[in-house]
């Protein structure tokens, strides 16, 4: 087989099985499940093919540009991970919409229209590509997070949507200029158009327009309100889909912008950095707060969101060095992915059998589940950093790519403060991860509540088996790191156009394992002196509640974004749009005056009831009708606008 063919069969291939599978949901449920699942089957057994081969396939003049797909290195990485995890999340959505469900033939056609625009994403050889797959994805995502329609969904999804839909825009409009001064929108080839451009301004300008739809998408800081509610009101399914993949698709936008637009600019890659950081903390932040499980991880993908875009940052700064930096960021991408299969999977089992996911009320269920309490410890030891478990392998490539930069810096005689204290927050939002995952592991396996009543079956064989497995990837690749991790960023950092680093990286040497030693006993410090002092209530029979404590004044979509663009924003149209109709009329009013009358046997337009400049009524208000001349005469000015525009 051409595997050249296989890119486009690994994108159109699953829409076209949510179709069939579509239509054979509306006879027979049992044939739609399995059909789904031997879909994704089959797409992850392509992807497998295709891994570690070259192959480029291009559907010409697709809407002038056509569309252009690439199979290589770190696309084919991320390929095989989608695949992966849809195929385990929909062998997962068999037993978890198995009761009280509704519009489950809406949801797997949507699930599988959406593997086929991320696959769209990742597959992609040029930035047009990209976005028109990343509009796609947009849309059948959404359908996969309003599945409820409850009306916190409704809402949630809505601001889901207008995040994605206004960031795309604004993405567009950075292509638009992207394409005008490079003449090119593919990846491969953009490195060496800007390295060629005389003006290299125009590109900063172009880079953080496009920027923005990413970040919209990875829900960088402040783009990032649709993430907690999204995840937290989706069904597992779809947020273990949301959290492990398409979040990574705005990564992929990021990442693709800074290695070939911005390879090694030092001012990109500190804008990136300062993002990131404060995606980290806050994220941290708001998980340490919550007391809603999935609203825990939904506010700790937004952290490790935040871990990912300080090594995309590190790779501008730091240059030819960045190796380092390249690779934590590869890895941390692939790890937390499958960190948050495990541990969104597993949240999705306590739900479907208690239908509630705040700690306080499910407290305790996981207390004589030994299967459910190792897949959640998988998980949790992995995103915290602990070593052996592979989180721990990327965040120590991350942390010493900053450490790496402060000896840089040192030796030239510059000052380090600011990167020291990068290096503090990094820690100290690691810390932060430890604390939060702690409390939601002592609460759901450790203290008692009503939930440890729970007795009986609580996941089938089929579903306990895609956990197990997404949880020991975890232990595997941290035990197993230059076996796995390295090759795997061996593999990738060709996307990067970065170079191998010096020498091998010892992970578990004494100084490798002092970032993680500090972070944990920061979270200690946090878990014990703060969220049990401070988040936790004591009540009379000696049992603890839960609090949140984050004041609803900090909630940003309630009291900036939604005020700004449902008031402020409308009221400021209205009142300019108001003002130039007056000004118009008013000039209409001086013509009929001073030209258009009969008093100075001055000519008057011929005129009837659909073509009039004015009205025959003396006493009118309105300087001229609704109709045709009034159209014509803003369609007039709205052209001369958009030409002054093009020309200057």
């Amino acid at each position: 087989m051409d595997m050249n063919l296989m890119l486009p069969f690994l994108v159109f291939f699953p829409m076209v099985g949510g179709i069939v599978g579509y239509w054979l949901g509306r006879n027979n449920k049992k044939a739609r499940n399995l059909f789904a699942s031997a879909v994704t089957a089959i797409v992850l057994l392509g992807c497998i093919m295709l891994y570690g081969k070259e192959a480029y396939f291009m559907i010409p003049n697709f809407c002038g540009l056509g569309l252009q797909f690439s199979g290589n290195g770190f696309r084919m990485v991320l390929a095989v991970i989608t695949a992966l995890v849809w195929f385990f999340t929909t062998i997962f959505s068999d037993e978890y919409f198995a009761k009280n469900y509704r519009n489950r033939n809406r949801y797997y056609l949507f699930m599988l229209l959406t593997l086929g625009a991320t696959l769209g994403i990742f597959l992609s050889a040029d930035f047009y590509t990209t976005f028109v797959f990343f509009e796609i994805m947009t849309f059948t995502s959404f359908v996969l997070v309003i599945h409820d329609e409850s009306k916190d969904t409704i809402r949630a999804a809505g601001t889901y949507l207008a995040v994605a839909v206004t960031g795309g825009l604004v993405t567009l409009m950075g292509l638009f200029m992207l394409y005008r001064i490079a003449g090119t929108l593919q990846i491969d080839l953009l490195k060496e158009a800007v390295y060629h451009a005389e003006n290299k301004r125009e590109f900063y300008i172009a880079g953080g327009l496009t920027l923005v739809g990413f970040a919209a998408k990875a829900s960088v800081v402040p783009l990032h309100i649709w993430l907690p509610e999204a995840y937290r009101v989706a069904p597992a399914p779809a947020s273990a889909l949301l959290a492990c993949v398409l979040t990574k698709t705005g990564l992929y936008g990021v990442f693709a912008l800074s290695g070939a637009v911005f390879f090694h600019d030092a001012n990109w890659g500190m804008m990136i950095l300062i993002f990131g950081v404060i995606t980290m903390l806050l994220g941290a932040i708001l998980a340490v707060f919550s007391v809603d499980l999935k609203r825990i991880l939904a506010c700790s993908s937004l952290s490790q969101i935040g871990f990912i875009m300080v090594g995309a940052g590190m790779q501008g700064i730091l240059g030819h060095h960045n190796a380092l930096a390249v690779n934590g960021s590869i890895l941390h991408f692939v790890n937390h992915s499958f960190i948050k299969l495990a541990l969104f999977m597993g949240a999705g089992v306590i739900y479907m059998n208690t239908r509630e996911m705040n700690l306080n009320k499910i407290k305790g269920f996981g207390k004589d589940k030994p299967l459910l309490k190792g897949i959640f410890l998988m998980g949790i030891l992995g995103i915290m950093g602990v070593p052996l478990w592979n989180g721990y392998i990327s965040k120590t490539l991350l942390h010493e790519s900053i450490v790496e930069y402060i000896h840089i810096l040192q030796e030239a005689g510059k000052s380090a403060t600011f990167f020291r204290t990068v290096e503090v927050l990094f820690l100290f939002a690691g810390g932060l991860t430890v604390a939060y995952m702690t409390k939601l592991f002592v609460a759901v396996f450790v203290e008692d509540g009503e939930s440890a009543k729970y007795k009986g079956k609580y996941m089938n064989s089929a579903s306990a088996t895609v956990l197990t497995i997404s949880a020991a990837i975890c232990l595997l690749c941290g035990i197993l790191p230059h076996q796995i991790q390295d090759t795997i960023a061996e593999i990738s950092r060709g996307f990067f156009f970065a170079e191998a680093p010096e020498h091998v990286v010892h992970y578990f040497s004494w100084v490798n394992l002092q970032g993680a030693i500090i972070s944990i006993c920061t979270g200690a410090v946090v878990y014990l002196f703060f969220i049990r002092k401070c988040l936790m209530k004591k009540e009379a029979d000696g049992s603890y509640t839960y609090l949140n404590r984050w004041p609803n004044e900090l909630n940003l979509e309630n009291k900036v974004y939604r005020p700004v663009f449902l008031t402020i924003l409308p009221f400021l149209g209205a009142l300019v749009a108001r003002s130039v109709g007056s000004i118009v009329e008013g000039i209409i009013v001086l013509l009929k005056t001073y030209i258009f009358n009969n008093d100075d046997g001055k000519v008057i337009p011929p005129e009837d009831a659909y073509f009039s400049l004015y009205s025959h009524d003396a006493g009118a208000r309105s300087g001229f009708r609704e109709g045709l001349a009034k159209s014509l005469l803003f369609f007039g000015i709205g052209v001369t606008i958009a030409m002054l525009y093009m020309l200057l």
